[in-house]
């Protein structure tokens, strides 16, 4: 095996690790708070302790493999994330799950840019956009098998297997690593904003711990409500810090540009209703529906079978005519999914109150997801390609974060039926608002040629989008 392939398949075991993970963890919530206790609040905790670390430090993760070379932070994500996998697995309560899952976000954090990162350094130009390509189509398949796999252990075995699992194609990437040898630290490499990273996690931490305790303690209590200032406090002081950080971990300067700033606000409204809507369901229908775990998977099947089927036409259409009109209306197909799925009730019948919701939703996620990506990345120079998708990742990951520690507000404690259907009521509001953002904010590129695209191009804060 040539150093090119074997850096291209250590980068999709890696990033299929990573991404395994968030895809199984949904399914096996049920059997999770039924071996451990716990509740809702514990349901909530095991998907956003990981998601806050991941989500908060991806940024700093860039900049690490950058400054002390992408083999080494590739090494050290794969041996904690297989680590905190064995945690997760042997946890005896939900307090050392949570912070084994907080602990496996910080390691799988190292993960995802590193991989692409070194996709970059081995392959040429002109080879890059085709291994991404492959790269892509891989790893986005652990979203189709994540839910199946994940049922037919929790079914058939246990729930610990969902995270002891990680430890086989670790083994197998560190393995292939070993040919590759060490790579040595940028000698020019800049300065690590390690107080934004700790800003951010404060930030974050505070009031998504706020969000979720709150339903057990309410607001008025010392624990929730001082959590909640300080995590406000942190966040604005996060934002004020990068605005004046010598290397900040956030750039804000790529706000400037119009269909990135608007897109990743898209983003935020997007994503959070992805995660609103992807995260209540399974779990209903084990709880309530009295689904088990792997028909669950199945059921949640159709939509990441759509985006995989159709997500690649809907991206040349996009880059056809321009992402404007699929970033509009794509958000608006599934919020119209996620309304039908309000013919969900006791008992639950599949194939009439939920299958045909999720196709709408799945239809609509694959208008949504490529020209979404498309217009962001596009509006950045491409110089500054790697920190646009890592921005519009974090940006992705924090909206699920926040809305999953929302839904104890949103289902008043219980994820009944009245309590799903207004998760599905609030999924839409937000793809809806998703939708309206991006057909005010969005603007289509320039034709080749047109007087417009050339003084765009002139101006880095708007230039034409690919």
């Amino acid at each position: 095996m040539d150093r090119r392939t074997r850096v291209l398949v250590i980068a999709v075991v890696v990033a299929f690790i990573a991404f395994l993970d968030g895809a199984v963890i949904n399914i096996a919530l049920p059997a999770i708070e039924a071996d451990l206790g716990g509740g809702l609040s514990l349901q909530q905790w095991a998907v956003d302790a990981y998601l806050l670390t991941l989500g908060s430090l991806i940024l700093l993760a860039g900049s690490l493999s950058d400054s002390f070379g992408r083999l080494r932070i590739l090494r050290i994500g794969l041996v904690g994330f297989g680590v905190t996998s064995i945690a997760c697995a042997i946890a005896t309560d939900g307090t050392v799950l949570v912070i084994a899952r907080a602990l496996q976000g910080a390691a799988g954090a190292l993960l995802v840019p590193s991989s692409l990162a070194l996709i970059i350094a081995t392959f040429p130009t002109a080879e890059q956009g085709r291994a991404i390509g492959r790269w892509t189509a891989w790893t986005t398949s652990a979203f189709l098998v994540g839910p199946i796999v994940g049922g037919v252990l929790v079914d058939l075995a246990s729930w610990r297997l969902v995270f002891a699992i990680n430890v086989l194609p670790i083994a197998v990437a560190l393995a292939m690593m070993h040919p590759l040898g060490r790579d040595e630290p940028n000698a020019g490499r800049a300065r690590v904003d390690w107080l934004g990273a700790v800003l951010g996690v404060v930030g974050l931490g505070g009031t998504v711990f706020a969000l979720i305790e709150q339903g057990r303690l309410g607001w008025a209590d010392p624990l929730v409500f001082v959590p909640a200032l300080i995590g406000v406090v942190a966040l604005v002081a996060f934002v004020l810090w990068e605005r004046r950080a010598p290397a900040p971990m956030l750039p804000l300067t790529l706000f400037r540009a119009r269909n990135f700033a608007a897109g990743n606000l898209a983003t935020w409204f997007v994503y959070a209703a992805f995660a609103l809507g992807l995260f209540a369901l399974p779990i209903f229908l084990q709880q309530v529906g009295g689904f088990p775990a792997t028909l669950a998977g199945l059921a949640t099947l159709p939509p990441t079978a759509m985006l995989v089927i159709l997500g690649s036409w809907f991206g040349r259409l996009g880059g056809k005519f321009g992402p404007r009109f699929f970033m509009a209306v794509g958000p608006i197909v599934v919020a119209a999914g996620y309304l039908l799925t309000l013919l969900i009730d006791v008992p639950v019948e599949y194939w009439w109150q939920v299958f045909p919701g999720m196709l709408v939703v799945g239809l609509g996620m694959a208008m949504t997801v490529a020209p979404l990506t498309s217009a962001i990345l596009g509006a950045v120079d491409p110089s500054r390609a790697g920190i646009g998708s890592a921005v519009n990742n974090a940006v992705a990951r924090i909206a699920g974060l926040v809305s999953v520690a929302s839904i104890g507000v949103i289902v008043a404690g219980e994820l009944d039926v009245d309590g799903y259907h207004r998760v599905a009521v609030v999924t839409a509001g937000l793809l809806v608002v998703g939708g309206i953002v991006s057909w005010i904010g969005i603007r289509n590129p320039a034709p080749a040629g047109h007087p417009s695209a050339s003084a765009d191009t002139a101006n880095s804060a708007d230039r034409p989008r690919s």
